[in-house]
């Protein structure tokens, strides 16, 4: 296959015929999916799951791979260039425990089961992609780094790409950050953001003649109500989602222990802060009421950012999109992408393929649109390698 592009025109005109020629890997790329998707996987339990991956990327014929202190998974697809280096990151971790069964479902156009669209699709085209390289015949003129990222959702709070980007010393011209579902995403900004945990304990020596006046149900209830009740704005987009509660153990024991998850997001940086700030004071308020212990803690937070919508990164991704009938879905991303550009790196998230049921047991993706989103991810890699996507002075 032509690699050699002068212009982005030449890689938008070799589009309607990729994807077919993309189903010759079929057979590997849904291998690789069973195979690491029915490894568990949960934050900060990455290990065998990663593993597996350089295991067939060492199968692929690359040399260089590794794993490092923080159990990312690193491999290289050489290039002509080695100066040159373009990266390309999947989260390896899902929300799945081990004592969830990962078996996979393999339908005629479906494959179903948990995690399967995040992020076992993105990871299984990693190591899907030296495949495809030698099969279509490409070789970059940049070094493709294939980096499978550990300690990614909920509390892990990207700490596997942070330590990476912190130890690493390959300078990168731009990031790629695949996610299996949905294609169509379009992701190169990052709204400011914390994730908090709210637990609420009460003595179990609890006045029964106060029963139905006080508990930790109910003092989580004072708190839920009083954050309800701050003043959110519509610009900038700012908002507050409570994500889950628990609390009691039945119908006639009081509650002693409560606890609160939530998440605020907010465009402006300082918007994120005055909502925790007035969170802090009401729960110092509300534990005095309720001669409670509220602890309050902070398990992951985001800066704002991103770069422009007119950046050139941008606008290849448009066109590749529009020029594979794709229609962009546009959306700020806490994922990989958010510490890429909170770094200075030009990056984007992508996603591979339609889905459903997400973080339902029943995970959903669809084989056939996987193709045009292979499509669309090695035209950006053209993009970025024939350097159609640096700024100009």
């Amino acid at each position: 296959m032509k690699t050699d592009f002068t212009n982005i025109e030449e890689i938008l005109a070799s589009l309607p015929s990729l994807p077919d020629k993309l189903t010759a890997v079929q057979e590997t790329l849904i291998a690789n999916l069973i195979m690491l998707s029915e490894i568990p996987a949960p934050t900060f339990e990455e290990e065998a799951r990663v593993a597996l991956l350089l295991q067939r990327l060492v199968e692929c014929g690359l040399d260089n791979v590794s794993s490092d202190e923080a159990g990312n998974g690193v491999g290289v697809i050489p290039g002509k260039d080695p100066s040159r280096n373009i990266l390309l990151v999947a989260h390896a971790d899902s929300i799945y425990s081990n004592r969830v069964d990962h078996a996979l479902s393999v339908l005629a156009d479906e494959i179903v089961g948990p995690g399967v669209a995040d992020n076992s699709l993105g990871m299984a085209v990693l190591a899907t992609l030296p495949t495809i390289f030698e099969a279509l015949g490409i070789q970059l003129d940049a070094n493709l780094v294939l980096l499978c990222s550990t300690k990614g959702l909920g509390r892990g709070n990207l700490d596997g790409l942070r330590f990476f980007m912190d130890n690493n010393k390959i300078p990168f011209e731009a990031g790629i950050c695949v996610e299996g579902e949905k294609l169509g995403r379009l992701s190169y900004t990052a709204e400011g953001m914390f994730r908090g945990h709210i637990s609420c304990k009460l003595s179990e020596e609890l006045d029964w003649q106060r029963v139905g006046q006080n508990s930790a149900i109910i003092a989580l209830n004072d708190v839920i109500n009083r954050i309800l009740e701050i003043p959110i704005p519509r610009r900038p987009s700012t908002s507050i989602v409570l994500g889950a509660i628990r609390g009691g153990k039945s119908y006639n024991v009081m509650a002693t222990q409560s606890s609160l998850r939530f998440e605020v997001r907010s465009e402006d940086a300082d918007m994120v802060r005055a909502i925790r700030e007035r969170i802090d004071a009401i729960i110092a308020d509300v534990a005095s009421s309720h001669s409670a212990e509220i602890e309050f803690t902070v398990v992951a937070s985001r800066e704002p950012g991103g770069i422009d919508v007119t950046h050139p990164l941008v606008k290849s991704c448009r066109q590749v999109m529009e020029a594979l009938d794709v229609r962009p879905t546009i959306r700020p991303s806490m994922s990989e992408v958010s510490e890429l550009i909170a770094r200075g790196l030009p990056s984007v998230t992508l996603g591979i393929t339609e889905a459903s049921n997400l973080h339902d047991l029943n995970e959903t993706i669809r084989i056939n649109p996987i193709y045009t989103g292979l499509a669309q991810l090695l035209a950006m890699l053209f993009a970025i390698d024939g350097g159609f996507c640096n700024e100009t002075e």
